[in-house]
């Protein structure tokens, strides 16, 4: 048993914690969590002292703002005398410096207004800009995709800070920007010399004044002074050890004070942290260190590919997650420690784990890997209080659209006006009533007009859009697709209040996101408010890809600089519209309710509603931003079949051969089957056509603007001028990625090109997102 064979287990019941812990100690079954399982933790970590993988450990385990879980282990320090473990143990954090410190201040001064995730590194350090570096920026920083490499030479520090920094910009990338993921100390050490200079204090300085002492964390910070008995020496520098000193060699010769490595701290304060991240930001006491959708973004992978998701300063799904462990979700996310420390964190669940352990000492031979990984399944395995999943339920969240939420507050905002409501067959209530009829039934509100976008009131016309007037209702229905695409003074003049309840698709060219926008301009111009019923994005609201939209491809189909899929819901386009083109009006946006960014339609609980006639289901919506790009080329593309967006072909394409070379190209999540088919409308109606079916795989890993673009350079490669590039150019908006498709250039290429335009744009669409 661990508690006669090493006799130094710690224990919450029988040793004080005198006054270390911060965050409220209970029973683990009051938050949902089974002790004894949680017991478990203690033969895992008796097993990896025996065979001398740490010497001792500390391990705290947090669930909904509680400690339920905390234990010291075997030694502190087994050399030159031995010191049992104590809860209260100070560790050098080595790596979680970057996450805890350093990601969390450039963040912060991102907060402030005082840098850009967008702004390439030569903005703040001009002389960066050598061996092509100048163009890596912030954002590629943080999640490890600049290009640097991992560590430069120990010797490269030998001559000072400022020789050091001299050497690191002297650096040659090892990679483009943004090609793949490196983890680099490099990179965290120009953030940490990025906080400086932003903020003209010390990287030290700044994060104990914005972090550490707003949170009380009291035992982290870089060069502790006066707490060595309570440090757990790692190995032996020459004849001393060191413990109060950094391990790292690096950070050691810049001082102790680094982006990559220099914090210390101790579990309780950890876990501090990690409860401040849990509740969006802000501690249990009510101080606010970083704003929800800081947060947020901080544990969003953005499109970094699978096998490769950083977050900005987190790791989220890497070679580097075993502390995950084999329970814990796709949203966890942590970081790891080279001395032997590790944090991770399970918003899905609510819970922690900091694991800390000096695997250095005394000979520099432990390995915490498997004792992290273990660890984390016994926590996971330890809740018993989440509602059990099945296959049709699993991760449903029931979402509440807008005009829900609108019922909810019995039409506040609309009581006594006159209204007028854009929308379609796709504005309903959960209980399935359309919109127009519930607004026309409100108590004191007055529905007086009806507009229709592209497809008509019911969404079955694929032509332009004649008036009409509402068999149910009786009311006019003024056409937003024919001789007007924008209402005008005269159609709202008899209006108090404009409506907005369509349900978008995610792509740049779907033409009611165009509505949206002249729309807003037209309320602005009759100074009336812009009501927008939000609904959720039905390929998620994660997913950002494809080309920004050059500016003078502005039309009806690209009415502003987005990429071919956008990742907002209507709600928040309205805004960003608003905000970047300065539209003069009053915007008000019911938010959905219930809806997570990550998911997909199929997810929210919601009735599917076709909402064009050509889009029948999920995953043809999911298809479409990449598939339309072909639908001014030569080529059928599922119109006139039963399966519109999920096949390509011509008379002139030889199937199989055809799907061989797509399958050549390796694009995750996707599967192209040979197959002739002949449409009845569009292109090649009534002839039979060769080409492929589109097979989703994957969902997670799929892009469509990936498929498209592959299928773009094969059939340049197959069949380079009978495919129509130029039908192509009008819907890709970018003349750059139609003139590297022509040229042959592969894809990782091409993505290239939209590096830049897509980081801009993140960073705008950042400032305009609701959830």
């Amino acid at each position: 048993m661990i508690f006669r064979r090493f006799g130094l287990a710690l224990f919450l019941s029988t040793i004080p914690t005198l006054g270390f812990a911060q965050l409220p100690e209970v029973n683990p079954a009051t938050v949902g969590m089974d002790s004894a399982r949680l017991e478990r933790i203690d033969s895992i970590v008796a097993r990896a002292i025996e065979q001398k993988r740490v010497p001792g450990a500390v391990v705290l385990v947090g669930r909904k703002g509680k400690v339920v879980f905390a234990k010291a282990y075997g030694n502190r320090a087994d050399e030159p005398k031995v010191e049992a473990m104590t809860r209260e143990t100070i560790f050098d954090m080595a790596s979680l410096t970057k996450p805890l410190a350093t990601a969390t201040s450039v963040l912060i001064l991102l907060e402030q207004g005082k840098l850009r995730l967008d702004a390439p590194i030569k903005t703040y350090f001009p002389e960066f800009d050598r061996e092509g570096k100048g163009v890596i920026t912030i954002e590629q920083l943080l999640r490890h995709r600049s290009g640097l490499i991992a560590d430069n030479p120990v010797s490269d520090y030998a001559d000072g800070p400022e020789k050091a920094w001299e050497r690191i910009c002297d650096l040659k990338p090892i990679s483009p920007p943004n090609e793949k993921f490196v983890y680099s100390d490099v990179n965290y050490i120009v953030l940490g010399k990025l906080v400086e200079k932003v903020s003209g204090k010390s990287l030290d300085q700044f994060s104990e004044q914005e972090i550490f002492n707003p949170l009380n964390m009291k035992d982290t910070g870089f060069k502790p002074n006066g707490k060595t008995d309570r440090i757990a020496p790692t190995e032996k520098d020459g004849e001393a050890w060191l413990r109060g000193t950094v391990h790292d060699p690096r950070s050691r010769a810049l001082g102790g004070v680094a982006g990559h490595a220099g914090l210390f701290s101790n579990a309780d304060d950890v876990a501090v942290f990690a409860d401040m991240l849990l509740r969006e930001g802000r501690s249990r006491d009510g101080k606010r260190i970083l704003a929800p959708l800081t947060v947020r973004a901080m544990i969003d992978p953005g499109a970094t590919p699978p096998g490769q998701k950083r977050g900005l300063g987190w790791d989220i799904s890497t070679a580097f997650s075993h502390p995950r462990g084999a329970l814990f979700g796709p949203r966890s996310f942590g970081h790891t420690g080279f001395t032997g420390t590790s944090l991770w964190i399970d918003p899905e669940t609510d819970a922690f784990v900091v694991i800390l352990a000096s695997r250095l000492h005394p000979d520099g031979h432990g390995n915490a890997n498997a004792l992290r990984s273990e660890i984390a399944t016994c926590v996971a395995a330890s809740l018993i209080d989440l509602p059990l999943k099945t296959e049709e339920t699993s991760s449903i969240q029931p979402v509440k659209c807008g005009i829900d939420v609108l019922i909810g507050r019995k039409f506040d905002i609309l009581k006594g006006k006159r209204v007028a409501l854009i929308t379609n067959q796709t504005g309903r209530a959960r209980d399935g009533r359309a919109t127009i009829d519930v607004l026309f039934h409100a108590n004191d509100v007055k529905l007086v007009k009806l507009f229709s976008p592209e497809h008509g009131i019911r969404g079955i016309v694929d032509a332009p859009v004649v008036d009409d007037k509402d068999a149910r209702t009786g009311l006019p229905i003024v056409s937003l697709y024919g001789k007007s695409n924008k209402p005008t003074r005269e159609m709202l003049a008899d209006v108090d209040v404009l409506i907005y309840d369509i349900q978008d698709i995610g792509a740049r060219f779907y033409t009611y996101i165009t509505t949206l926008g002249l729309a807003l301009e037209a309320a602005g111009d009759r100074n009336i408010p812009f009501v927008v019923l939000d609904r959720p994005n039905p390929i998620g609201g994660l997913a950002v890809s494809g080309p920004v939209r050059d500016d003078d491809f502005a039309s009806f189909i690209a009415y502003h600089a987005l990429p071919s899929r956008h990742g907002m819901t209507v709600g928040e386009l309205a805004r960003l519209y608003q905000g970047e083109r300065k539209i003069d009006a009053e915007l008000i946006v019911i938010r959905c309710e219930g809806w997570r960014r990550e998911d997909l339609y199929d997810r929210t609980g919601l009735v599917w509603i076709n909402p064009s006639p050509n889009i029948r289901n999920l995953t043809e919506a999911f298809l479409y931003p990449g598939i339309c790009l072909f639908e001014a080329t030569e080529l059928a593309h599922g119109r006139g079949t039963e399966t519109p967006f999920e096949k390509i072909g011509a008379p002139w394409i030889d199937p199989s051969p055809f799907a061989l070379e797509l399958d050549r190209l390796n694009l995750p999540g996707v599967r192209f089957v040979p197959i002739r088919f002949t449409p009845t409308a569009r292109q090649h109606s009534g002839h039979e056509c060769g080409g492929v079916q589109i097979i989703l795989d994957d969902w997670s890993r799929a892009d469509p603007i990936d498929i498209a673009l592959g299928m773009a350079i094969t059939l340049q490669k197959m069949y380079p001028g009978r495919w129509g590039d130029e039908g192509f150019l009008k819907l890709v908006a970018d003349r750059a990625t139609r003139t590297a498709v022509i040229e042959g250039k592969p894809l990782s290429e091409i993505k290239k090109l939209w590096d830049r335009e897509l980081e801009e744009f993140r960073a705008t669409r950042r400032k305009y997102l609701l959830y």
